[in-house]
Order: structure tokens, then C-alpha cells, then sequence
């Protein structure tokens, strides 16, 4: 991509500003010269998604993802029903957007349940129904390890090594995995798992995991450069591994919401052209 701009691949996962309404994040995007969105499904349901497709085209927009699929570990038969007949509303969604992936989270314990084992059994077996099913739309299903500290009440895959044992077992245009900085920065001997997953990843996203964490920690986000992770080679790793789509910034942190969407944007997007993107040739 010699002489391509330097935020040729720099994506707004939506949450980063979270108090813009899809509407705001679009033409945000398009002030700041972002070629790409990363769109919640939640926004979307608010205009409609013949209104949304719409509105992301007339802006000349590429869709990197779509948040979320997934939530699909309930031992109830009948609540795993429900969970995959979700999961392909998410799916014809992502697909009206022209999305190349559905993001999925994969969900945890049902309440009162703890056997962790068994939820990762359900989970593997939910993406494996509903592997088929993306490949008639045309998108990608894309596993998101989480951190372990989410495994009771959000993911109960935590790692991307986990991940990939899930997404082996399929074909790999129809399944991959979520790299995300935030959820593997810990994991051992990650960048050769990055590695190993090659032409699986489905989407890179990024944040920083800054300490103290927050009492809520599902906040604890920031942005990139401001915490542990090391983006040089996490980027590197995903480089090497052949991966050439977009790279998400996806933020959760009440001062990034509370603060300007612009500001916001544009500190991103200075940290993503300082800290990733020359690392991303």
C-alpha cells in the first residue's frame, strides 16, 4: 500500500464514542477522513437497516464489522434456539451492511452454572450451526477471545488459543478470530498464537489496558499508548500472519465517552498513525 494514506486502514469501532448516535459517528467519521466503521447492532435497530445501509454508503464507508453475535451458552435447549435464531438476525444484518464479520462474544455461565467446560461445549456447537449459515451471506463469523476476568458473566473463551480450536474445526471463510489488544495482551506466548492463526483472523481491534482498573472494569479501556500493551508487536505479529483489513479502535471508558466525539477521534487517530500503523508494513 506504498503511498496509501496512513489511516488507510483505521477503523471507529462505534462504542469509542459511545454518546454519538450512528448518525454522528458516520459523519464524524467522514470529518476526520476515516474510511471505515465498525457498527453496533443497537444503533443500527434505532434507524432502521434499510436507513442504515443507506447511510453508510451515501457517506462512501466501508462497515469492518458488526457488534454483536454470539451470547449463545444458556443450557436451556430452548434459550440456544433463540440465541441462534438472533444470531442470524445479526448475520442478514451484517451482511445488508456489507460487513465482512460478525463479531461474537460468546457469552457465560448461565445463572447458577459452573461448569465452565460445558458452556465452552455449547459454544463451540453454536458457532458450528451457525457456521454454514454465514457462509450463505458471505460473512465471517470472528470468535472474540475475552480477558478471563469476563469468563463468568461475558466469554467463556479467553484465549485466542481456545479460539482457534473452536474456528479450526470449520471452514476458514466462514469462521475466523477476533485479535483484540485489550482481551490477549496477557496471554502467553501470544504473537506466536497470532501467528498461527494467519488467514483465521477476522478483525484486529485495539485498546490499551490500563490500570487501576475501574470499578466497573468492563471499562477499563483506554486509549492506545496510554497503558501496558505493547502494539508494536502485537501489530507486527498480526502483520506477519497476512492479516490486510481494517484495524478497529474500540474503546469502553466513561472519560472517552464523556469527552468530545472530534477530540476523541482525532486522539485515536493521532495514537493509531504514531504507535500501529508503521508497524503494519
Amino acid at each position: 500500500m506504498t503511498g496509501a494514506s496512513p489511516v488507510a486502514r483505521l477503523s471507529l469501532n462505534q462504542r469509542t464514542t459511545a454518546e454519538w448516535s450512528l448518525r454522528e459517528a458516520i459523519d464524524g467519521c467522514v470529518r476526520a477522513g476515516l474510511p471505515a466503521i465498525g457498527v453496533w447492532r443497537e444503533p443500527v435497530a434505532e434507524v432502521g437497516l434499510d436507513v442504515a445501509v443507506r447511510w453508510v454508503r451515501d457517506a462512501g464507508l466501508r462497515v469492518s464489522s458488526v457488534c454483536r453475535g454470539g451470547f449463545f451458552t444458556g443450557a436451556d435447549p430452548d434459550a440456544r434456539k433463540l440465541a441462534h435464531e438472533e444470531n442470524l438476525r445479526a448475520l442478514d444484518e451484517a451482511a445488508a451492511l456489507g460487513a465482512p464479520t460478525l463479531v461474537l462474544v460468546p457469552g457465560g455461565l448461565p445463572d447458577g452454572d459452573r461448569d465452565l467446560v460445558a458452556a465452552r461445549e455449547r459454544a463451540a456447537e453454536a458457532v458450528a450451526a451457525l457456521a454454514p449459515e454465514a457462509g450463505v451471506r458471505g460473512v465471517r463469523l470472528g470468535i472474540e477471545p475475552m480477558n478471563p476476568i469476563y469468563a463468568a458473566d461475558r466469554g467463556v473463551v479467553s484465549t485466542l488459543a481456545q479460539a482457534l480450536d473452536i474456528a479450526a474445526l470449520l471452514p476458514v471463510e466462514q469462521v475466523g478470530v477476533v485479535v483484540d489488544t485489550f482481551h490477549l495482551w496477557w496471554e502467553p506466548d501470544v504473537h506466536t498464537t497470532i501467528r498461527r492463526a494467519g488467514a483465521r483472523i477476522a478483525s484486529y481491534q485495539l485498546a490499551d489496558w490500563i490500570t487501576p482498573l475501574p470499578a466497573d472494569a468492563l471499562l477499563g479501556r483506554g486509549h492506545v499508548g496510554d497503558g501496558h500493551v505493547d502494539f508494536a508487536s502485537f501489530t507486527r505479529a498480526v502483520h506477519a500472519a497476512g492479516y490486510t483489513g481494517d484495524v478497529e479502535v474500540e474503546i469502553f471508558n466513561a472519560d472517552v465517552w464523556a469527552a468530545p466525539g472530534d477530540d476523541t477521534v482525532a486522539t485515536l487517530t493521532d495514537r493509531y498513525r504514531e504507535l500501529v500503523e508503521p508497524h503494519l508494513h
